[in-house]
């Protein structure tokens, strides 16, 4: 199960990465980059290096094995909703560049992405290990479970920490989006953990769907 999860999550993150012929050759070479580390964090979980575990297995993992739950999303997904008591460390943050080309690629990633998601256009945060390395600093023994919302860009956080000398490193399979509401017993935040992601046109379209199921049920 743990392998057909990561196998989905690996073809949407290829898709989501294609790149564009309209792209400079910075783009480029960045979304090369980016396919590259996570091409990595596939390899170290089918190697065994890293544990894949399901998210109605999490709570369990966290509870009696020790694993403490680090949460990669940048801080918009957070807000909406979390697990009590995990550690927060994004591994995208909101590009706050407002060149001309920045705003051009600003004005691109809305037409093509953020209006439908609602997603910001984000950079890579070149101190993520530093941060985890603050709040986790027992690089031997402290076992991290990584996770996102869609179990994607917690691929390229595993590849990195595994980089920084993380040894006991597992994977949220599928990630937030794949768990139900009883996975996790403790949520904050006024949306369902696994609705977080999901913004902008398509946040409103689930509303109505949610709203649609709720009235179905009644009548």
């Amino acid at each position: 199960m743990a392998l057909i999860q990561l196998q989905s999550s690996i073809l949407k993150y290829n898709k989501q990465l294609q790149i564009p012929s309209f792209s400079t050759a910075s783009q480029r070479s960045t979304i090369l980059r980016i396919n590259a580390v996570s091409v990595n964090g596939q390899q170290l979980i089918q190697s065994g290096k890293v544990r894949p575990i399901l998210p109605k297995e999490a709570a369990a993992a966290m509870e009696t094995e020790g694993y403490i739950l680090l949460d990669i999303r940048p801080e918009w997904e957070r807000a909406k909703a979390c697990v009590s008591g995990s550690l927060h460390v994004p591994l995208f943050l909101k590009d706050m560049d407002n060149s001309p080309i920045t705003l051009l690629k600003k004005w691109v990633h809305f037409g093509y992405i953020g209006a439908w998601t609602g997603q910001n256009f984000t950079m890579i945060n070149d101190d993520f290990v530093k941060q985890v390395e603050q709040q986790i600093p027992d690089k031997d023994n402290a076992k991290v479970l990584v996770a996102c919302g869609e179990g994607l860009r917690s691929l390229m956080a595993i590849s990195k920490l595994h980089k920084g000398e993380y040894k006991n490193l597992a994977w949220l399979v599928g990630g937030f989006t794949r768990a139900s509401d009883s996975d996790f017993p403790a949520v904050e935040g006024p949306e369902k953990l696994q609705y977080a992601t999901i913004g902008g046109v398509s946040y409103y379209l689930l509303q109505l769907l949610v709203l649609l199921k709720v009235v179905g049920k009644e009548s």
